[in-house]
C-alpha cells in the first residue's frame, strides 16, 4: 500500500513548489507545511487556502530567486504551474498546452 492512502484529508490537493537561491528562513517556513524532498523541492498535501497562504509567502520572501508551483486543476493536463522571479527555466503557453522551455548550454 502506497504511504498516503490512509488518512486523505478532504478536499486536500498535491502540491509542489520548487525554490531557487532561497533563504533558510522560507525553506523552514515551507518545512512546516511541506515535505522536502530535496534541496529546494516541496511535496505536500495542501487545501486551496494554504496553497494560495503559501506561494504567497514564498513569492515576497523569495524575491532575489526564482519560485514555482505545481497543483492540480481542471484542464487538458490536469495541472497547472505558476513562476515567479527568475527561474532557470520557463513556462511557455502553447495553445493550452505547457511546455517547458530550457535555457541553451554554452551561449
Amino acid at each position: 500500500m502506497a504511504l498516503g492512502v490512509l488518512g486523505r484529508r478532504r478536499g486536500a490537493i498535491l502540491t509542489v513548489i520548487i525554490v531557487e537561491r532561497a533563504t533558510p528562513g522560507l525553506r523552514g517556513q515551507l518545512t512546516r507545511w511541506m515535505l522536502e524532498v530535496r534541496a529546494g523541492v516541496f511535496v505536500g498535501t495542501l487545501s486551496a487556502r494554504v496553497r494560495d497562504k503559501l506561494w504567497t509567502l514564498t513569492r515576497v520572501r523569495n524575491r532575489k530567486g526564482g519560485s514555482l508551483i505545481i497543483y492540480r486543476a481542471q484542464n487538458e493536463q490536469g495541472f497547472v504551474v505558476e513562476t515567479h522571479g527568475d527561474t532557470s527555466r520557463s513556462i511557455l503557453d502553447n495553445e493550452g498546452l505547457l511546455l517547458v522551455r530550457r535555457p541553451l548550454e554554452g551561449v
